[in-house]
């Protein structure tokens, strides 16, 4: 009986075994499907996690876009330009008030071919003509300088003599508004015409002008005879007084002659 017991012990030891066996084998199942959905979590959450990575190119095409947004950023620059471009303007009337042609104002000098011309006789009709009033007129609107006296010739051509100036030109230049005019005066015959003397003949006055450091400018001022004379008498007497801002200033000492 003890031996039937015995044997019917081992059998029931053995299916406990069994059940112990498959039991732990469960869990060792259970455990390693833990670990591998948590491997997988892990790895689902990793694309997660690395978006900041892939972020990056977003990024990098942000700083790639970064001159376009911030264009207005630039503007600085622009704005320190522009003051540089006003700096020439103010140094362009500075504290020396001249320009290259040292005048003594912040004009240029006038130039020939920018001054309209035009003569006018002062002697009464039936006078023998000596006095004549030279005017230029600034053919543009930018004012000019004309210094001292005009360097005046009673006959065409840089041979011809040289008038002399009635006194010490005005040493004062006279500023020509754009539009505005100036004025010489010329006394141009001494003699009395009339017996068998022969005198010079001249058909037009010309002039050159003089530069505000004193040098002769380069062009040709040509003053044509008014009409009703093709010509008229000259001689050493002749003199010019100018320029003048005004008729008055041109004329007053030309007709003390």
């Amino acid at each position: 009986m003890n031996s039937k017991t015995a044997g019917a012990g081992a059998p029931r030891r053995r299916l406990r075994g069994a059940v112990l066996g498959a039991a732990v084998v469960a869990a060792l199942l259970t455990t390693t499907a833990c670990q591998e959905s948590d491997g997988d979590t892990g790895a689902a959450a990793s694309p997660t996690a690395s978006a900041p990575s892939a972020a990056s190119p977003s990024g990098s095409a942000s700083a790639g876009r970064a001159p376009a947004s911030t264009a207005p950023a630039t503007a600085a620059p622009t704005g320190d330009s522009g003051t540089g471009t006003a700096g020439p303007s103010a140094t362009g009337t500075g504290d020396s008030g001249e320009t290259g042609g040292g005048n003594g104002t912040e004009y240029a000098d006038c130039e020939a071919d920018g001054l309209n011309t035009a003569v006018e006789l002062q002697d009464a009709a039936g006078e023998t003509p000596r006095r004549f009033l030279l005017t230029v007129t600034n053919a543009s609107k930018t004012p000019c300088v004309l210094n001292e006296a005009p360097i005046l010739r009673l006959r065409a051509g840089n041979d011809a003599p040289i008038v002399e100036t009635l006194g010490e030109p005005d040493s004062e230049p006279v500023v020509v508004e754009g539009g505005g005019k100036a004025y010489a005066g010329l006394y141009v015959f001494g003699n009395d015409e009339g017996g068998e003397a022969v005198y010079d003949q001249s058909d037009r006055f010309t002039a050159t002008l003089v530069a505000g450091e004193g040098t002769e400018l380069r062009g040709t001022l040509v003053f044509d005879l008014p009409d009703g004379l093709d010509t008229v008498s000259v001689d050493d007497a002749a003199r010019v007084n100018g320029w003048a801002g005004t008729e008055g200033l041109a004329m007053r000492p030309i007709t003390q002659l």
